[in-house]
């Protein structure tokens, strides 16, 4: 059985550990504070989950999400997930994570970032802009009219293919935006950030993202 390790057992891990379960992964959650702190998070989740460092669960990994502030991506174990695909859930806020000025010229995007820190790893975008709450209470089944639909992006094709088969075993079509150097398009304050989208209008939200432009 196909284990995932999350990183960050905030609001988006822990619901996209409750719907990998119920899809029938295993599960090895992490945060910054110590498995201890996570012990009713993972009675509630059941047998199928266990609690860890962030170091033991990227160890655990058959590919992991990484879903901690950005501000603290830099301490997201980088060996342990070399040559794995990594699911970086991440936004930008700088009221909470400071200003950063490459993002905030549009210099950048929060998955490069991280790609770039996890060097021999496989980032792809995914579960960035949709309501945790809504991570397992919107999916349906392949073929529902106007299934709501998620995005994707990453430098690795088989990634972007992971991403899109989770995707559609939890209940959403996927739409891949292309490289990370694209992910910007379903980002914060972009058009397709949290709003419930089908596969078309996903795609249309897509091609209204202005990106911020550098300062002079």
């Amino acid at each position: 059985m196909t284990t995932i390790g999350i990183i960050g057992a905030g609001h988006i891990g822990s619901q996209v550990a409750r719907a990998a379960i119920t899809a029938g992964y295993d599960i090895v959650i992490s945060n910054s504070r110590g498995p201890e702190t996570l012990a009713d998070l993972v009675a509630d989740l059941g047998p199928k989950a266990r609690a860890a460092t962030p170091t033991e669960a990227a160890e655990a990994a058959d590919f992991a999400v990484v879903t901690v502030p950005l501000k603290a991506y830099e301490a997201v174990p980088v060996e342990p997930l070399a040559g794995k695909i990594v699911i970086d859930t991440n936004n930008y806020y700088f009221e909470r994570d400071g200003h950063i000025a490459a993002l905030d010229n549009g210099l950048d995007t929060v998955s490069g970032m991280l790609q770039r820190h996890l060097v021999d790893s496989k980032v792809a975008k995914g579960f960035n802009h949709i309501k945790s709450d809504d991570i397992t209470t919107d999916g349906t089944p392949a073929g529902t009219e106007n299934r709501r639909a998620l995005a994707t992006a990453s430098d690795f094709e088989e990634a972007a293919e992971l991403v899109t088969n989770l995707y559609d075993e939890l209940g959403f079509d996927t739409v891949n935006v292309g490289p990370l150097a694209e992910s910007w398009r379903v980002e914060r304050d972009q058009p397709a950030y949290v709003v419930r989208q089908n596969k078309h209008e996903l795609i249309e939200n897509l091609t209204k993202g202005v990106r911020a432009t550098a300062t002079a």
